[in-house]
């Protein structure tokens, strides 16, 4: 299991807070949404890599919701930004792909974000740190 960082310096913390925290807001902005969407069965959503649009509804709820509260509390951070960076991914060079860079200029923002975050962590205000404190204590 991938362990989170320790970083020594408290604006480092801090910092990694209010990107987890803004981040995991604004993407649960776009996915909240979905879900009602999802629910109702009222599907606009686009056939992606050949899978329904039931099933690419789906999985951007999944990562947009559940990977983006997980990303708010910090736990298993590193995991949670994954199925993020997918679904980036694939909004900007599938979705948008042959759209003008306006239109692929916030997936890029996100990618970007969700990128760091796998690479760093959630930092010392996480329930990433408490469970790594917890298992070292015990």
């Amino acid at each position: 299991m991938m362990d989170t960082i320790e970083f020594k310096a408290p604006k480092v913390n801090i910092t990694l807070l209010v990107l987890r925290v803004g981040i995991g807001l604004l993407m649960l902005g776009h996915g909240i949404p979905k879900i009602h969407m999802l629910i109702s069965g009222d599907i606009q959503f686009p056939s992606v890599m050949g899978m329904s649009p039931t099933i690419s509804l789906a999985l951007a709820v999944f990562s947009e919701v559940v990977c983006s509260i997980l990303l708010l509390i910090g736990l298993l951070t590193r995991y949670a930004a994954i199925p993020l960076i997918l679904t980036m991914l694939t909004a900007v060079l599938v979705i948008h792909g042959d759209d003008p860079f306006a239109k692929q200029e916030l997936g890029i923002l996100y990618l970007i974000v969700y990128s760091a975050l796998f690479m760093l962590g959630s930092g010392k205000f996480s329930f990433d740190a408490i469970l790594k404190s917890y298992r070292t204590s015990n």
